[in-house]
Formats: structure tokens, C-alpha cells, sequence
């Protein structure tokens, strides 16, 4: 049997949705004791030793479709700290196909720095931008596998010559090609509930950056209620911004979570009679967390990571940049008396190492200059 919850489910997508199982699933659900009141956890950081976090879901279907159209890299986009960038980088490799990234600044920090630091170990091709407003740009010259040096873009972003025969993912892989990997994850967190491991929660607490979990998340819920395997009412998902608007709009999570149960339709997979005002109903996006912006920590984020440090040994890894906002959020519900809570932990369990002397010498100049 499958440890991807959406094939055991829907055994006939097997065949037609494209996947590589990386993660070790199911990640664990458990509880927490916060002001003597249990909150519940979903450990996707637990996901891989590897590197873990919710992106190995996204990647489990993304290298999946890589690999399928016979792509022989791929190729991510964030900022320099970028989770879903590392992860693309050590799980592509450990299946043998090359990956690079394209990375734009971010505030400086520990979190942002281990990433970093991991993406420059393993001497990855790192095409450096000077600013996230260039992303669009250079998405299209990656696809294009051309050299652009006498174009606007090339101009933007430096003459650069890419093999045919790569795909570019968008940040985060926020298509309904990743959602599919948080569809599954919403399967199989109804498997647990259902075995006792959790109660039905009235809340999903998670950040929100790239909407490509979030949006997974509620299409797959609605699924799992289609299916039978939901059985409860169903949660709000609580989506904390941890980017700025528009990225994070409520309109834009609703329509990709939409195009999500359009893709599973049309590969055989359930029809979901929901419309965008019933999917619209059951999320929330939560912008108080997310202080000055991207990447900088705020003073309750911080203490929403000493609080969740301090519930026990098994308390997950938090960052300042995603799961931190998320937490101080998940604190602010669990004070005003709602019940039950369950936070959907991203951040990798594994710690990634500092990187060798002679890996900084080959990297780009400005990221090693950000790195201090």
C-alpha cells in the first residue's frame, strides 16, 4: 500500500499523477501543553532526514512531473533563505536529477542564513537577482533556455546560457501541480483524526507565503469530506501572511485551490461540487504577524518561539521568517478560547550545516557578502 494518503484514496491517480516518494509519511500528530491547554501539532518538519518541512509534499509531485516530461533539472525560485529552494536542491539530488535555484535578497537572519549557507555547500547553480521584482524575468529565460544578453532581461540579470531540457518551478511551486502534495497531507490528517491521534480540529494554524500548502490544504479537506474520509465539520484553515499582499490574498489561495480540484476532476479523481464562496468561507488569512515584512522577525513572533520552545522536549523547530508569525498567531487564538487548535508545524527538523571555505569561494560574491 502507498504512504501517499491521495493514492489510497484514489488508487486509480497512481497511474496518472506523476510522483516520487521522498518524505516518511505520515508525519506525526501530537499534542502540546501551553497554559495548561493542549494545542495539537502536525510535524511536517519531521518529513525527511534529509531536510524536512512542508515542502517535501510539494516536491513529491513537482520532481514527480520533472521527471515525467524528462526534465534533467529543475530549478526553484525564492529568496536567499528560501526553504522550498533547499529542499528542492538536497531532494532533487538524491534522486539523481540536477537542480539549481534563483534566489533574490531578504532580510538578514539565523534561519535565512543556515538555508543559504546549505544552498552554497552543495555547490548548486545559484543565479543571484538583485531584487524580487526581477523573478518574473528571469522565469522566463530559464524556460526559454536562451542566452538573453542582448535583451531587457539580459540586462536585468546578467547574460546566462541554460541547457534545454529544464523546468522552472514558480516560488514555492504554487501550481496545482505542487497542491497536490498538501491535498494528500489533508487525506491523511483525516486517517489520524479517525485513529484517535488527534481531535477534529476548528482550526488549521499555518504561514502563509508561496499559498501553494494553504491552498492544497483547503482544496484537500473538501476532498477528503467528498470522499468520506473527513467526517467532521470542517476547519477553518488559518493561513498566517508571512508575505504581503497581493501574493497572499484571500481571492488568490480560493482560485488556485479551485484550479486544484479542477486538475484532480479532469485526471479521474473525484468532481467536488464547491464553489469559490463555500471554499472562500472555510479560510482565513490572518495579516497580523507579519510586522515590518518578508523575512523580519517581530517581537511576538519571538515570544510565540520561546513559548513553544519552552512546552517541552518534543516541541517543534520554529523560524523567525514562516512558522514563528504562525505561532504567534496560534497563541493569540489559544488565549481567546478556541479550541481545538491545530498547528501545522513547516519548518524542518534538520539542522543543515555551514558551508565549506572552498564552496564560498565559488558562489556568488554578493550572497557571500550577505552571509557576513
Amino acid at each position: 500500500m502507498s504512504s501517499v494518503a491521495l493514492f489510497r484514496w484514489m488508487p486509480r491517480l497512481a497511474a496518472r499523477v506523476p510522483w516520487i516518494e521522498l518524505g516518511e509519511w505520515p508525519t506525526p500528530v501530537d499534542s502540546l501543553a501551553i497554559g495548561g491547554r493542549d494545542v495539537w501539532v502536525k510535524r511536517e518538519g519531521d518529513s525527511s532526514p534529509r531536510y524536512g518541512g512542508n515542502k517535501i509534499r510539494t516536491l513529491e509531485a513537482w520532481l514527480g512531473h520533472a521527471r515525467a516530461i524528462g526534465a534533467k533539472r529543475i530549478w526553484a525560485m525564492g529568496a536567499y533563505g528560501s526553504n522550498h529552494a533547499i529542499a528542492t536542491i538536497v531532494h532533487a539530488r538524491a534522486i539523481g536529477m540536477d537542480a539549481g535555484a534563483v534566489v533574490f535578497p531578504q532580510p538578514h537572519s539565523e534561519w535565512a542564513v543556515e538555508n543559504a549557507g546549505a544552498m552554497i555547500d552543495a555547490r548548486a547553480e545559484l543565479w543571484r537577482l538583485r531584487s524580487v521584482v526581477e523573478v518574473p524575468f528571469a522565469g522566463a529565460a530559464l524556460a526559454a533556455g536562451a542566452r538573453w544578453s542582448e535583451t531587457f532581461v539580459g540586462r536585468l540579470i546578467g547574460a546566462v546560457e541554460v541547457a534545454i531540457g529544464g523546468i522552472v518551478m514558480p516560488p514555492g511551486g504554487a501550481t496545482p501541480i505542487g497542491t497536490f502534495g498538501a491535498l494528500s497531507a489533508a487525506l491523511e490528517l483525516s486517517e489520524q483524526i479517525a485513529a484517535g491521534a488527534a481531535p477534529a480540529p476548528k482550526r488549521i494554524v499555518l504561514p502563509v507565503g508561496s499559498t501553494c500548502t494553504t491552498a492544497g490544504l483547503l482544496a484537500g479537506l473538501h476532498v477528503a469530506h467528498a470522499l468520506g474520509a473527513w467526517r467532521w465539520p470542517l476547519p477553518i484553515v488559518h493561513g498566517v501572511r508571512v508575505t504581503p499582499w497581493p501574493v497572499t490574498s484571500h481571492t488568490l489561495v480560493v482560485e488556485l485551490a479551485l484550479r486544484t480540484l479542477a486538475r484532480l476532476y479532469a485526471l479521474g479523481g473525484p468532481r467536488v461540487a464547491v464553489s469559490r464562496r463555500e471554499l472562500g468561507a472555510r479560510l482565513e488569512i490572518d495579516g497580523r504577524e507579519i510586522g515590518a515584512g518578508y523575512g523580519r522577525i517581530t517581537p511576538r513572533a519571538e515570544t510565540a518561539m520561546r513559548v513553544i520552545a519552552s512546552s517541552g522536549e518534543r516541541a517543534p523547530r520554529l523560524d523567525g521568517v514562516y512558522s514563528g508569525k504562525a505561532a504567534a498567531a496560534l497563541l493569540r487564538l489559544h488565549e481567546r478560547g478556541i479550541a481545538p487548535l491545530l498547528f501545522w508545524a513547516t519548518k524542518s527538523t534538520v539542522r543543515m550545516d555551514a558551508p565549506a571555505l572552498d564552496a564560498m569561494r565559488a558562489a556568488p560574491a554578493a550572497l557571500v557578502r550577505w552571509l557576513g
